[in-house]
Order: C-alpha cells, then structure tokens, then sequence
C-alpha cells in the first residue's frame, strides 16, 4: 500500500495539471470503489476549481473553491497520471487496464486518471474548513515532516506505550503516514530492535527517531517512492527508493551497516513482514 513518500510524490506531480485549475467534466464509471462514492460527486465538483493540492498522512486533498475538499485513498493499488488533453494516453504501461479507470478529471489543459485494479482505494468530500474534525482524521497524529513532529512529542507518546516500537510507530495516533517499509528502514539507521517495547527504550534513543525518521522520508520523496508492485508517479513512471533499502525485502543480505558482519532477517509482526538486523538492532 502506498505509504507518504509514495502519496508526496503523485501529489507534486499532480499540482502543475491540477492547482488552478477549473474542473470542467468529471466521468464516474462506476458507483464505488472501497466505499460508494460521496452523493453526486460528479456535480458537486464539476466547474469547481482546485484552489491547492494538500497531504495528510496518506491521503491526497484537492482543495476546491467551493468550500469542500476531495479526499482521495490509493488504496492498495490506486494510481493517478496525468495525460495532456489534447493528446491522449501517454503513460500507459503494460499492466494498465482501461477498464480500471474509475474516475476521470478533465480540465481545459490535462486529463487525471484514478485507475485502481483492486478498487481498495476511495473518494470523500467534506467541508475544508472542518477536515480536522473530519472522521479520516479526527484522531491522527502529527505529520513527520511538519513542526509538530519533534523530540519532545515522541518521547512523551511512546512513555507508556507497552506495544512493540515498530507497532507503536506504525500507529497513525503516534505520528500520520508512516507504513511498513519506512519503520523498517529508520529503526534500522537508529540501531533500534523493532520487537522492543517502545515504553522501554531511552528516551535519548528515541529522540534520535526523529531526525532520522525525517531522512528516510525525505530520500524517499526524492527518489520518486517506493515502486514494489502497483505505485506509480503521475508521469507514469516507477519510483526508485527500493534500490536503496537497506533492510526491507533483504533477507538473507549482508547488514549494510559499517562494522557489521550480521544478516537481514525476516520476521512476521502483526501479520506484516518486519526486516531488521539481530545484530545491531538492539
């Protein structure tokens, strides 16, 4: 499932096409996805205008001049590309089917395709002006890019969690957006067991999270995302961060860590693939 990095990306490679732009047809080629579609989605936002694309967590937010928002899940296999209008499709690859395009967006210049072959993903509008409020994310945390992610917050959320560290992490209340692959990844780079409770570990330890849990993201939205299966930037073409893992989907390498001679393994936490290092993840 596509976790921040992924949704950043198709984010900044919809704003050129989509950020004020006037929304002039809406095609719904079906009645639902996970969920049935918001009542009349295609005439609340046609003639709306996107007044700015945002992010929370892992949602996409269109911003609409009509005082609501679209909010927009990939789910497990959503994708949005943006084609020219006036040229047809361009960023098709070969395992896209034009029978899983959803919802199609025009504006006078571009057209954006959700396509989704699972159908795992969904659409909602809701008021802008109430979105924290709103159910998605009444309860979620702070964004780990943003200012409200820092030391002090982590360390006091994690106090009395008795829930292993990497579950804790994965909880959208202790921070938003973090998925699977990234927690692997920055417990590695902070030398942090993923089974240990987080309760347990130091606060110092768990200070360093921070920075380093900004890093792994940050090289991730510049790489483009992760392309494992189904992501895909709104170009059409692949992220590359998954050549740079340095634990997940390694079993069986070499730790890349300097000085260690230990090997990533496998194990299964919360029925979710966990990869670490048993050597220098303490």
């Amino acid at each position: 499932m596509p976790e921040l990095p992924e949704v950043e990306t198709v984010r900044r490679g919809l704003t050129p096409a989509l950020e004020g732009a006037r929304l002039t047809r809406i095609d719904v080629n079906r009645p639902d996805l996970r969920w049935p579609f918001p009542e009349r989605m295609a005439e609340r936002l046609q003639g709306a205008t996107v007044t700015a694309l945002g992010r929370r967590s892992k949602y996409l937010l269109l911003h609409l001049d009509t005082g609501e928002t679209l909010i927009v899940h990939l789910g497990m296999s959503g994708r949005m590309v943006v084609d020219d209008a006036q040229h047809g499709n361009f960023h098709r690859d070969a395992g896209w089917l034009p029978q899983h395009d959803h919802v199609v967006f025009h504006t006078d210049g571009h057209r954006v395709t959700f396509n989704d072959a699972r159908r795992f993903g969904f659409m909602d509008l809701a008021a802008t002006d109430a979105l924290e409020t709103h159910a998605h994310f009444a309860r979620m945390g702070p964004e780990p890019m943003g200012n409200g992610f820092h030391e002090a917050h982590l360390i006091d959320a994690l106090a009395a969690k008795n829930t292993p560290i990497k579950s804790a992490l994965l909880d959208q209340r202790v921070v938003a957006g973090l998925g699977n692959i990234y927690v692997c990844e920055a417990l590695h780079r902070a030398g942090i067991a993923p089974t240990r409770k987080a309760r347990r570990i130091a606060a110092p330890r768990v200070a360093r999270l921070v920075p380093i849990i900004r890093d792994v993201l940050a090289e991730a939205i510049a790489a483009g995302g992760s392309s494992l299966r189904d992501h895909r930037q709104a170009d059409g073409t692949l992220g590359y961060f998954q050549h740079g893992f340095r634990v997940y989907d390694r079993e069986g390498a070499p730790c890349p860590t300097p000085g260690c001679d230990g090997t990533i393994r496998r194990i299964v936490q919360a029925g979710r693939s966990t990869f670490h290092c048993p050597r220098c993840q303490r």
